[in-house]
């Protein structure tokens, strides 16, 4: 007998397509608009207070922030002057509404007058994360080396008494005896190394922590002192990526062997040190990076290796030492993964994970052990290791979307399995434990080791995933929501993956919002085409990130732009045992073309415009909202509800890594991969005619001579249905995937009722009526409703609050419920109304 339990999930629709259109993208690219006011939802308690660089007029900045609206000194927190536009409160702020406002503070003490005063709310709900003021970071910093991995120290020497039984001991010596057995003293520009030199950094020094072998120490100085030999390499120090390398190689063996060097060789290394920190610190960080939506190479890399570098001659250098706290102030304010984003998932990519894991390990390892408050507490790091297992699972593809998508040895980056160790050992996380059993490549990865040999963390002994794993996971801030017929069993594992994000386009992220990918057995059936061999040739600009390449729309042949404002965003999601579904809604995604200098100069420099004729520009496109469902366990039915403001032609895209056998009297689309033994049936209905054609041509071919990453050349085919012209059109798209167990039925449709199986299916196609659908099992009686006043939900009609809510009748957490959900809210952090 099912009891039934009613819950509503009735979000507030506070901004419409109308509002965020109007008002540029959720997240602005560069901050123009100061955070948080009225109109801004808060990701966090306390929230950081962010101005755009515009507002700073002098030298400094001053925050005042309080609970008064008239800043009764006694109810006020103010800041001292501060060369940055970021303020974070370090504690937890009360319910109720908050006010502040910033001046202008000259190296004099000239104070400029306040700006106005901004507000915003606080509410009980909001996830509350709070770190200790950055005095109590510095204080704790220690007085003696080392410094970098200070977090190790009180655990090393237990350590290095059992070093010779870690499962890693004879890696660590065949690593480092690959380091030992390189020389730089014949090289007549060693700086040219410096990549390699920084590796080899690593490796020597982790033989060096754990051993205490002189000849680890001694080839540390001998390398470096092949850098100090020669005049400092400024085209190294002018690559972002290069200059970390060289600030952490010098910093790293600086503190380690400090007493190996003479005073002079400890004084030039401080020099260059110093001139890498000012450079890019007082030229290209700070007011820009706190300001900035996501700097990745910043990120990635450079963030890290020049903290490293203030950490160990901060005490010398007050230059080093304010980069120390600005860097504590900035990972507060905007870390990680942008400060907007709680899900654990990746917002730059799923594959460019993989170039923040390390920073994503070192930098809370180190705040926490120096500040005794666990960084890891952040939700962000509380859902990691759900994020990691759903976004690219052992033994699959990715999920799919951003730059390295098409990365297909079905074994997720070494260092994917390294984070998820890391968060195993740390926190106990049953996915990150699960899936770093699963894909243990942890134990090859050099840059990581240090930590699982020397913090005497253990592994969890249960490895197994929690008996109530979700069927389904939405990654709200991000964007994405992933659902999986068998997640414990990849080889007959169904897993759809599906993007609308708010962070729109740019940098590793592509053009693909309302996008999906379908894969099963970790083998891709319909999914996103391309190779990333150059940020910025023809393939890439008009193929790979387009919107062409991906499985959503073109609106009279043109994609999204390459820019944050060409957003979408999941408004509604259910998790059922029987229904996965997702809303996206990808309405203001179609916005004309980039306006950032960078993607500009790209398309310049390959003589490229961004013209209708290429796939960019204007549309006249009001709405374009798609329904996603996984009706387990292998169909996948989409609704599109497409409106524009005038007739377009409405391109319908889908791609397939083989051939479509297409009926166009019925559009059927049929693909049977023999290689990888996957048989699906696609059909489309509409009341609109279509013409169906498939290419297996790109837009711009990619460019062969440069596969450097062992790109498969093997030619995906490209799919377009064409519909119209019209102003509004409905596309109802079933899908079934053949298994072991589940075979493709004959979907028989009367009117707007579609049979497939025990599954009933009515949509209504007509333009001219109100959308809506209504999806039932006849066996199971899981229920789905969209637009219907009354509709009927196990055997009797339902009062539904909003007539277009979404409406789910299933089996949740082992419970029979009814829930209804309305467009939950953008959380925007750019211009309010």
């Amino acid at each position: 007998m099912k009891t039934l339990l009613i819950t509503f999930t009735v979000l507030c629709m506070t901004l419409t397509s109308l509002y965020a259109n109007a008002y540029g993208g959720i997240h602005e690219n560069v901050r123009e608009t100061p955070y948080p006011q009225q109109g801004h939802t808060l990701y966090l308690n306390p929230s950081p207070l962010l101005v755009p660089l515009s507002m700073k007029t002098s030298d400094f900045l001053q925050f005042n922030l309080s609970n008064d609206k008239n800043f009764d000194e006694k109810n006020s927190i103010l800041s001292k002057p501060v060369p940055w536009c970021m303020f974070n409160p370090h504690q937890v702020l009360s319910p109720g509404t908050w006010y502040w406002r910033i001046r202008s503070v000259s190296k004099t003490g000239k104070e400029m007058p306040w700006s106005k005063t901004y507000s915003f709310s606080v509410t009980d709900d909001i996830p509350k994360f709070v770190t200790p003021e950055v005095s109590i970071f510095l204080n704790n910093i220690p007085d003696n080396f080392p410094r970098i991995y200070c977090f190790l120290n009180d655990s090393l020497e237990q350590a290095r008494k059992k070093v010779r039984s870690h499962p890693e001991f004879e890696l660590m010596i065949d690593d480092a005896r690959d380091a030992l057995s390189i020389s730089y003293k014949t090289e007549t520009k060693p700086y040219s190394k410096i990549t390699q030199m920084a590796a080899n950094c690593d490796k020597l020094n982790t033989a060096y922590q754990m051993l205490q072998y002189d000849l680890y120490a001694n080839k540390m100085v001998e390398n470096v002192r092949c850098l100090l030999a020669v005049e400092t390499d400024s085209k190294v120090i002018a690559n972002d990526f290069n200059a970390g390398e060289l600030a952490y190689t010098l910093a790293c063996t600086y503190e380690n062997c400090f007493d190996r060097f003479t005073g002079q060789e400890q004084k030039q290394i401080e020099e260059i040190l110093m001139t890498i920190l000012s450079r890019y610190y007082e030229k290209h960080i700070l007011g820009q990076e706190e300001t900035h939506i996501f700097d990745n190479h910043f990120w990635q890399f450079t963030f890290r290796h020049l903290m490293q570098a203030a950490l160990v001659i901060y005490d010398k250098y007050p230059l080093a030492k304010e980069y120390l706290e600005y860097s504590y102030e900035l990972w507060t304010a905007r870390a990680p993964a942008s400060g907007f984003n709680r899900d654990g998932a990746w917002h730059n990519g799923t594959n460019y994970f993989s170039a923040n894991a390390v920073s994503l390990c070192y930098v809370p390892a180190l705040f926490s052990y120096l500040t005794e408050t666990d960084f890891l507490q952040h939700p962000w790091y509380q859902n990691a290791g759900i994020a990691m297992t759903y976004s690219w699972m052992p033994g699959s593809r990715s999920a799919g979307f951003g730059d390295g998508h098409e990365k297909n040895n079905g074994k997720p980056l070494r260092i994917r399995s390294a984070f998820a160790d890391f968060m195993a050992r740390t926190t106990g996380d049953p996915y990150a434990t699960w899936y770093s059993s699963i894909n243990n490549r942890y134990e090859t990865e050099s840059e990581t080791r240090l930590y699982r040999m020397a913090s005497g963390k253990k592994r969890p002994t249960h490895t197994q995933l929690p008996a109530n794993t979700p069927k389904a996971i939405w990654f709200k801030d991000c964007g994405e929501m992933i659902a999986n017929s068998n997640l414990t069993n990849h080889k007959n594992n169904l897993s759809l993956s599906f993007h609308s994000s708010p962070f729109g386009s740019g940098s590793h992220t592509h053009s693909n919002q309302n996008a999906f990918n379908l894969q099963y057995g970790g083998k891709a059936i319909y999914y996103a085409v391309g190779h990333y061999m150059n940020f910025a040739d023809p393939h890439n600009l008009l193929s790979y990130r387009h919107t062409r390449a991906y499985n959503t729309l073109l609106v009279d042949g043109i994609g999204q732009p390459f820019t944050t404002r060409a957003y979408g965003n999941i408004v509604r999601m259910f998790n059922g045992k029987n229904i996965s579904y997702a809303l996206g809604d990808a309405s203001n995604a179609y916005c004309g073309v980039s306006e950032y200098p960078m993607w500009q100069k790209n398309f310049s420099a390959q003589s490229l415009k961004q013209s209708s004729e290429n796939g960019f520009g204007e549309t006249s496109l009001t709405k374009y909202r798609r329904h996603i469902f996984m009706l387990h366990p292998n169909i996948i039915v989409i609704y599109d509800e497409l409106e524009s403001g005038k007739s377009v032609s409405w391109d319908w895209l889908l791609h397939s890594p083989v051939k479509f056998s297409i009926d166009k009297a019925t559009s059927t689309l049929i693909t049977e991969d023999k290689e990888s033994n996957i048989h699906s049936v696609a059909q489309l209905f509409s009341e609109q005619q279509c013409s169906i054609t498939q290419t297996d041509q790109y837009a711009a071919a990619p460019n062969e001579k440069r596969a450097e990453r062992g790109e498969n050349f093997a030619q995906p085919w490209s799919l377009t249905a064409s519909f119209g012209p019209s102003k509004v059109n409905r596309v109802l798209t079933v899908i079934q995937v053949e298994t072991n167990e589940d075979k493709v039925e004959k979907v028989i449709r009367t009117d707007n009722n579609f049979y497939c199986g025990d599954w009933i299916i009515k949509a209504e196609l007509n333009s001219k009526r109100p959308a809506s659908l209504h999806i039932h099992n006849n066996q199971s009686k899981a229920t789905f409703s969209y637009g219907e006043k009354a509709p009927i939900i196990n055997g009797k009609p339902y009062s539904r609050k909003n007539q277009y809510s979404s409406l789910l009748y299933d089996e949740i957490n082992e419970e029979w419920k009814i829930k209804e959900a309305n467009d939950g809210n953008y959380l925007s952090t750019g211009k309010v109304k």
